[in-house]
């Protein structure tokens, strides 16, 4: 079978706005000059359409409808002209539900709130409505933003488990497939805020070929064909580079051993930094 050469693959041409969480909603008064919702300013002019479409999905929370109405003032007040709503509470509720692929082939934009990452992979994962999703963002320009769990679900490898208590113990950390529009790249959200470093950390000794990305609250990465990164927002984005490790005791899962790496390479990068998203397969889904 012939492959294709790297230059030839396809780079996506839609924008993915990854957002780590508590993002400032504050709606923008008519007179203000500055966007005080900067990193959801970022996300809406990300779309580049005067008359936009948007649906906000929430499937990650149990309290979709109330997420709901927290974004759309301040997405109204940032010019969106339709702000829609989609929520699933099980996966056979995504075939039943007959207006959702019109609905996405006429939106410009979807934004995935924050909740649980698990359940945005279970109830979509495979579906018809996330086929969609990544050939838009392939072939058009389309954006996809998502916060918090939202955030954390758009990447491959996809943490679902492990907190701040068990993080440093070997094998705590569990990942799974996140719903891949970015491959090779583990998102980690509240970053800062919740110590998640050494948790990151477990995750690239044990794929080492995927870079991590830790971000921190109402800070946001902003992605384009594929690999190239800027930063908006207030807080650091944490780059954890693996692929130049030489020694871990990552295989020492089961004995409560504490975690150690040897070689793990860390960048620390914060608002108007820019980066290639270090990658060794081609940037496509």
């Amino acid at each position: 079978m012939k492959t294709k050469p790297v230059n030839e693959c396809p780079v996506p041409k839609g924008t993915l706005v990854i957002i780590g969480g508590k993002e400032d909603k504050t709606q923008k008064s008519k007179n203000e000059t500055s966007d005080p919702a900067e990193v959801l300013s970022a996300f809406v002019s990300a779309i580049k359409k005067e008359k936009s479409i948007l649906e906000i999905i929430t499937t990650a929370s149990n309290e979709g409808d109330e997420l709901f109405k927290d974004y759309v003032p301040v997405f109204d007040s940032l010019g969106v002209k339709e702000i829609n709503h989609i929520h699933h509470n099980e996966r056979g509720d995504v075939r039943k539900d007959p207006s959702l692929i019109d609905r996405l082939n006429k939106a410009d934009a979807v934004f995935f709130t924050g909740g649980d990452q698990l359940k945005l992979t279970t109830i979509y994962g495979g579906t018809e409505m996330l086929f969609l999703l990544k050939q838009r963002y392939i072939k058009e320009h389309f954006v996809i933003g998502g916060t918090s769990a939202g955030a954390m679900a758009l990447s491959t490898p996809m943490i679902y488990a492990g907190n701040e208590k068990v993080q440093q113990i070997s094998g705590e950390v569990k990942v799974t497939m996140g719903l891949e529009f970015l491959k090779d790249v583990c998102i980690d959200t509240h970053f800062v805020d919740r110590s998640r470093m050494v948790r990151m950390a477990q995750v690239i000794a044990t794929n080492p070929t995927s870079i991590g990305i830790g971000i921190e609250e109402n800070t946001a990465l902003i992605v384009r064909n594929g690999l190239e990164a800027e930063i908006c927002g207030s807080g650091v984005i944490i780059v954890l580079d693996g692929r130049d490790i030489v020694n871990s005791n990552i295989l020492n899962f089961g004995t409560e051993t504490p975690l150690s790496i040897q070689g793990l390479k860390i960048d620390i990068l914060s608002k108007e930094n820019t980066f290639i998203i270090p990658q060794i397969n081609p940037p496509h889904i």
